[in-house]
């Protein structure tokens, strides 16, 4: 063999190795392709759903303020008065429901035109119960108004910010079971969403036509496009998104998950411990205990301790921890002590608890201000699009087949 027959060779072997790699690839996407494709039929209606529930809950509080102005907003004084004691906003919500209701959750007002927002669960004959909403406005303790959140005999929410949740996190089919089937669908979407990147990773290295849309394309090159690209730039915000949706679903099948790596507490899972001859204190003594701890932090979510063993959670916002990229902490209390039994601050914590710390903040976008939620916003929006050129390029290469199976019938005849 001459030198030049010699080189050529050389030259010609890694070709070959070349061009059967990637066959073997193409032969592996394929298989993805069809994980992906079934997958993509079975739940991509209900990423649609879930994309654009979210997309509306991302802004809920400013949605639910433009729906109902009147109940949800005040006019902030002029000169600067500050709130009413929180004890006596509490006590003028408590006189807009019967006696026997009991206070479950307050929502501390978000800005100086907010009302502060107070749930009571109120006993309805012997089996059924209602959840009611009031709004007080903070500046006068007065009642703006109350409304009707929810019934036991409906799975039906009678707000459309609260029918927009139940569809997003249950579908409609009540806490255990709703949480339970959206939960596990977020498992399956995560494995769809890394799917549908295998099948769109160039294998010939064409990344520019890989991540644009072309120009003037046909309807059916457009749909693949937009259905690829749509993937790829969402597929960043998607992925966080939907692991913590199955976390707040399915936090019992989470958690232990979690702890194999690092230590996790769920707080939730804490009991206070009732105490003989000793009343429960107030919602509004926690928020002081969880006040003086962090006097720069901003009350946000009051969770209420209606029954016995029940603990108080008292979530502040814009703390103003340093070393902590979330300003957010949230403080487990004893219903009748008010002693701290969990503290949820990322500045104070392992790896596994903060971790957890930030499955809210992204999941709502609230992680990056603004620009998160009009990101997560957008990516929700996608979802849609993702489900509906999917559908439309799997119906294109139905068509397709049959068409060749019509010629090859035709040849055969």
């Amino acid at each position: 063999m001459t030198a030049f027959e010699s080189a050529q060779t050389s030259r010609e072997q890694p070709s070959e190795v070349g061009f059967w790699r990637l066959a073997r690839l193409k032969a592996r996407r394929k298989v993805w392709l069809k994980a992906h494709l079934w997958l993509g039929l079975a739940l991509g209606l209900f990423l649609a759903v879930f994309g654009l529930t979210g997309s509306i809950l991302v802004f809920q509080a400013e949605v639910n303020e433009l729906l109902n102005p009147a109940l949800l907003t005040v006019e902030a004084p002029s000169d600067g008065s500050p709130y009413q004691p929180l004890s006596e906003l509490i006590e003028a919500g408590c006189r807009a429901m019967p006696a026997h209701a009991t206070l479950t959750f307050a929502n501390y007002p978000r800005n100086k035109q907010a009302t502060l927002q107070l749930n009571f669960k109120l006993p309805v004959g012997e089996a059924s119960t209602e959840n009611w909403q009031v709004m007080v406005n903070p500046y006068t303790a007065k009642i703006t108004g109350k409304q009707l959140l929810s019934s036991s005999e409906s799975h039906f929410p009678k707000t459309f910010i609260g029918f927009i949740f139940e569809l997003h996190y249950a579908l409609l089919l009540g806490e255990e079971l709703g949480y339970l089937i959206v939960g596990s669908m977020g498992a399956v979407l995560i494995i769809s969403t890394l799917t549908g990147l295998i099948v769109w990773w160039p294998l010939t290295g064409k990344w520019r036509q890989a991540l644009t849309v072309k120009r003037k394309a046909s309807a059916e090159r457009l749909t693949v496009d937009l259905h690829k690209t749509a993937g790829f730039y969402s597929a960043a915000v998607l992925l966080p998104v939907l692991f913590s949706g199955v976390y707040m679903n399915l936090p019992e099948q989470v958690v232990p998950v979690l702890e194999l790596f690092s230590p996790v507490t769920y707080r939730y899972n804490f009991l206070s411990q009732p105490h003989p001859g000793l009343e429960p204190i107030t919602m509004a003594e926690v928020v002081a205990i969880a006040k003086a701890r962090y006097p720069k932090g901003h009350p946000h979510w009051i969770y209420g301790a209606p029954s016995a063993t029940d603990t108080y959670t008292v979530c502040l916002d814009d703390v103003d921890r340093p070393g902590s990229l979330l300003q957010r902490v949230c403080i487990v209390l004893d219903r009748y002590t008010g002693k701290v039994i969990d503290l949820d601050d990322p500045a104070e914590a392992g790896p596994g608890e903060i971790f957890t710390h930030w499955q809210w903040p992204l999941h709502s976008g609230q992680a990056a201000g603004l620009p998160g939620r009009i990101l997560v916003c957008l990516t929700g929006l996608a979802c849609p699009l993702l489900f509906v050129t999917g559908v439309i390029r799997w119906c294109q290469k139905r068509r397709a087949y049959r068409l060749k199976q019509r010629s090859l019938g035709s040849l055969v005849r």
